[in-house]
């Protein structure tokens, strides 16, 4: 059974590959699509895989990939919005659930650490 983390950064991997896909495909599009998705699609891969971990540390090490990914999507769609790849609506809309995205995985980690 899917948590409700997961369905959500499953479907703003949905999103991100939707996004990418009306790239141009020039070699900007191509090569900076290519970042985006591989750390876009990375986020919910990486929770799923923390909340099948084997143990507590296990579990802290996952979500702090999955936090990192997200970071490094932040990362790729400043550029995309300063580089103007994207619509303004689609880059704005996913950079604000990346960064919803990253302040619930920084409160798991942060929450998981302490106990």
């Amino acid at each position: 059974m899917q948590t409700e983390l997961e369905e959500r950064t499953q479907r703003f991997a949905v999103q991100v590959v939707k996004t990418v896909a009306g790239f141009p495909k020039n070699s900007e599009g191509q090569i900076i699509g290519k970042q985006l998705l591989r750390s876009g699609t990375s986020i919910g891969a990486n929770y799923r895989e923390a909340n099948r971990a084997e143990s507590r540390n296990d579990f802290i090490h996952k979500v702090g990939v999955a936090e990192k990914e997200a970071a490094e999507t932040i990362y790729w769609l400043e550029i995309c919005r300063d580089t103007k790849l994207g619509t303004e609506k689609q880059i704005s809309d996913l950079l604000n659930e990346a960064n919803q995205l990253l302040a619930i995985l920084i409160t798991i980690g942060r929450k998981t650490k302490n106990k």
